[in-house]
């Protein structure tokens, strides 16, 4: 790279901070994006200064310039933020969470070669616990960047990721409506369009989304947006569409991992069973999320293969293990899985701390269901209650909730959340969503007459009606004798 072209590179890179995992770049010049002259890194940069994804080949050659550049000025604070950004982004985006310790010392270097006022070091942190889901962590930091720089729009979106994951959808709201005040454009439009989904408001977050996708530029932030308003659609119960965005997305960016994962779950959906295997494998190849296993375990069950939906099962916790020394949080996804295929119990006691830590309906969902499966159920309906009611619109949700109803024998609840499910999406699960079917037709349909407890009952006479005389009067019936047919203790 020529010197001068090197100086405008790290010029640019002071700015850089981290929006919502991705890195990000604030030039001087608001935020315009470098010319393409700059090369590899230099578009890394162009990218992250749109507030959108880079590519991972140019985010990997942004990385080594920067480790490169750090060996020879090593008390460069602003690099230091940079490297640590990048890190992070490019752990989140391929899975390898080797790189999140490296990010930790990276932006821990930065903030004590410069505390006060490094605001890309607090953001970085916050997007680092964001994606090692701990979201407490993520609060701290980003509201110390906050603090820092009120009106540095970059920050609110690992605000929004967190507080979400907290399960406080008022801040939420209130830290989007200061996003969009600061900030418009597709990756505020794609960040509004996720917390539509989460209030249960699909048709905005379908719109919004969809404009979002359109106004994408880079192959990455297409991707990114085509994902999403594929998720949407496979929410809806919809994967022929799902299915249809998915390979957009992998058209735009081969790369975008989650799009194959998500191909496989359409393809199921669809009969495409080897397709579907296929593609899920491809997934878990080139990023191996835990989730993803125990995705997969589950349709190898759901075909009877048994000993790979096992191999499977283990895959996800040598993952779980391996992530955790890296300091990422998979008690959720773990939870569901004792839940189903493992320790119910042991289930129970992981999720019931992760719950204190980090009360979200999603949390609350899998709490719920893990205390059902370990017998628990009054308790479990709380839980699920609180999933539906504060969540957005889910099939596994409602049919967490009434199975665990059905086992209350409150059968009318049970039938609409049951019903509710298999509404939302008829293919939200290769195990659960047969089960649902199962217990509708067991469930069958509601007595006559409604529920009774809708209708107040008739109320009883205090008095029995006078009979009608059916012989001449006499004078034992004269006014002045008592009336024995009146008695009050008659009945009718």
């Amino acid at each position: 790279m020529k010197p001068s072209v090197k100086r405008v590179l790290i010029a640019s890179v002071a700015g850089c901070v981290v929006l919502g995992g991705v890195l990000v770049v604030l030039p001087d010049g608001g935020g315009q994006a470098a010319p393409p002259a700059l090369g590899p890194a230099g578009r890394a940069i162009a990218a992250a200064g749109a507030g959108v994804p880079a590519s991972l080949p140019d985010l990997a050659v942004l990385i080594g310039e920067r480790e490169a550049h750090l060996r020879a000025h090593p008390a460069d604070d602003h690099s230091w933020a940079v490297l640590g950004a990048a890190y992070v982004e490019r752990g989140r985006r391929t899975a390898d969470t080797a790189y999140y310790p490296k990010a930790e010392q990276a932006l821990r270097t930065s903030l004590k070669a410069r505390p006060a006022g490094n605001v890309e070091a607090l953001t970085g942190l916050a997007a680092l616990a964001n994606a090692r889901h701990d979201f407490r962590g993520a609060r701290k930091w980003g509201e110390s960047a906050l603090k820092e720089a009120p009106k540095r729009w970059s920050t609110y979106p690992v605000l929004i990721d967190a507080y979400s994951g907290l399960g406080n959808a008022k801040a939420v709201g209130k830290a989007l409506e200061t996003l969009q005040e600061l900030r418009s454009g597709s990756p505020v439009m794609v960040r509004a369009g996720q917390v539509y989904r989460d209030r249960g408001w699909r048709e905005d977050a379908a719109a919004t989304l969809t404009d979002a996708a359109a106004l994408a530029e880079g192959p990455a932030e297409k991707a990114l947006c085509l994902h999403r308003v594929g998720e949407l659609a496979w929410e809806r119960g919809e994967p022929t569409e799902a299915l249809r965005y998915y390979d957009a997305a992998l058209a735009a960016d081969p790369d975008h991992h989650p799009s194959l994962a998500g191909k496989g779950r359409a393809l199921a959906a669809l009969g495409r069973t080897p397709e579907a295997l296929n593609a899920y494998r491809s997934a878990l190849t080139r990023q191996p999320a835990p989730e993803y296993a125990l995705a997969l375990g589950e349709l190898y069950e759901s075909l009877r293969l048994i000993p790979a939906a096992r191999a499977q099962y283990d895959v996800l916790r040598a993952r779980v293990k391996q992530e955790e020394v890296n300091g990422v949080n998979d008690e959720r996804v773990l939870g569901l899985y004792e839940a189903d295929h493992g320790d119910p119990d042991e289930a129970v006691r992981r999720l019931r701390a992760e719950f204190k830590r980090h009360a979200s309906p999603e949390v609350a969902d899998a709490l719920g269901w893990a205390l059902h499966r370990a017998g628990d159920d009054e308790l479990a309906l709380k839980y699920a209650t609180k999933a539906t009611d504060k969540g957005p619109r889910s099939a596994p949700f409602s049919y967490h909730r009434g199975e665990i109803e059905r086992e209350l024998g409150r059968y009318g609840a049970a039938r609409r959340h049951i019903g509710e499910a298999l509404r939302i999406n008829p293919y939200f699960s290769p195990l659960l969503a047969p089960a649902a079917q199962s217990a509708m037709e067991s469930l069958g349909d509601p007595p006559e007459g409604g529920p009774e407890q809708m209708y107040a009952p008739a109320p009883k006479p205090m008095y029995a009606p006078s009979p009608k005389p059916t012989r001449e009067p006499s004078v034992r019936d004269s006014p002045a004798s008592p009336a024995p047919a009146r008695s009050p203790r008659t009945g009718p």
